[in-house]
């Protein structure tokens, strides 16, 4: 079962964001030739991608998020969706899903 994780990403700003795995004792889950995969639509059943995130996978657990500037100036401010999976080569798992809230930008 994925774990629950909700972000706030600021529009027209650098979004990054580490997410750490644990396995069900709490130690960090061993990530060591995995790969990860995650977007963010407006619904669970939009067609399209909102976004695309750019994807580091850490041996020691820890995936990161992230978006540039331009990305995240093209989102509307609102709520979305999105899911983290990881793949070994084989099986594909869910690890991570939840809620974004872009906050409008102001300055431009």
């Amino acid at each position: 079962m994925a774990t629950k994780a909700n972000l706030v990403i600021d529009q027209g700003s650098t979004f990054s964001t580490d997410l750490t795995l644990n396995d069900e004792n709490g130690d960090a889950l061993n990530l060591a030739g995995y790969s990860a995969n995650s977007q963010m639509r407006k619904w669970y059943t939009s067609s399209n991608a909102t976004a695309t995130f750019t994807t580091n996978v850490d041996a020691a657990g820890i995936i990161t998020l992230s978006l540039t500037a331009n990305q995240t100036g093209s989102i509307t401010a609102g709520r979305y969706v999105y899911d983290v999976e990881i793949n070994d080569g084989s099986t594909t798992s869910r690890v991570v899903e939840g809620i974004i809230t872009v906050t409008p930008q102001v300055t431009r």
